[in-house]
């Protein structure tokens, strides 16, 4: 999508796009955490370490089982913290690889996930989004989301930083999106979420927002007519258009 597209598909949106904060308070950008500001599989150096040969396969199917814990959780009525999640759906990844992880590669994997690294598009990005009201939802818990935004040098960028923790229960529940229009003071139709997740984008795009799609790997598309109102490569690409 080249800018002149993107802009028109952003016609929508002219109250975020085309607007200072001060005319329109209203409004906000809302975004994912994981995968879409912070690289998840940023963590495949330590695993290689601990792992030879074996750190993509390991943060690949780690990342796999926690997004199937989390939602199987969800669905069965309960709720675990993600922190909690991560480690069993670290502990699960690893027996299925059949590796030998000790308590203390354990313990250093899970250190690791307070400490991805943002992409570059992402912390370019927001830079070029400053002075925009953006905040984050995340099925982060508290605590891993304060973490990481600080390792990323993100302190002070969002409005807020929204953790499902608060309601005990994941994306893409229409409760976790109405929370960030009660956090935040919107209407639903006045958020852009951002999300690398297409099927995180499904569930903004049915509880009213706008939805970006953050589509660096040129995936397809998915089957559930909740597609984004815009895609993009990446957040710099995003941001130059609302510029």
């Amino acid at each position: 999508m080249n800018r002149r597209e993107l802009l028109i598909a952003l016609g929508a949106l002219v109250p975020i796009a085309s607007q200072s904060e001060t005319r329109n308070p209203q409004s906000a950008i809302v975004f994912d955490a994981y995968g879409t500001l912070f690289d998840v599989h940023s963590i495949v150096t330590l695993a290689n370490e601990l792992f030879p040969g074996q750190g993509d396969a390991l943060s690949q199917r780690w990342r796999a089982k926690q997004l199937e814990y989390s939602w199987t959780l969800s669905l069965m009525g309960r709720y675990e913290d993600f922190w909690n999640v991560t480690g069993h759906a670290l502990t699960f990844a690893c027996h299925a690889l059949k590796l030998s992880c000790t308590a203390s590669d354990h313990e250093r994997l899970m250190n690791a996930y307070l400490h991805l690294r943002a992409f570059p598009d992402a912390s370019a990005g927001l830079k070029q989004l400053a002075g925009r009201t953006l905040a984050i939802l995340s099925n982060g818990s508290p605590r891993m989301l304060a973490a990481v935004v600080s390792s990323a040098g993100l302190d002070g960028v969002f409005r807020q930083v929204i953790s499902v923790d608060e309601i005990r229960i994941y994306k893409p529940s229409p409760r976790v999106y109405r929370l960030a229009v009660d956090k935040l003071g919107v209407q639903p139709s006045s958020v852009l979420f951002v999300s690398s997740n297409a099927w995180d984008v499904g569930g903004a795009k049915a509880s009213g927002f706008r939805t970006c799609w953050v589509n660096r790997d040129g995936a397809p598309p998915e089957e559930l007519n909740l597609n984004a109102d815009v895609v993009v490569r990446n957040l710099t690409e995003l941001a130059n258009a609302l510029q």
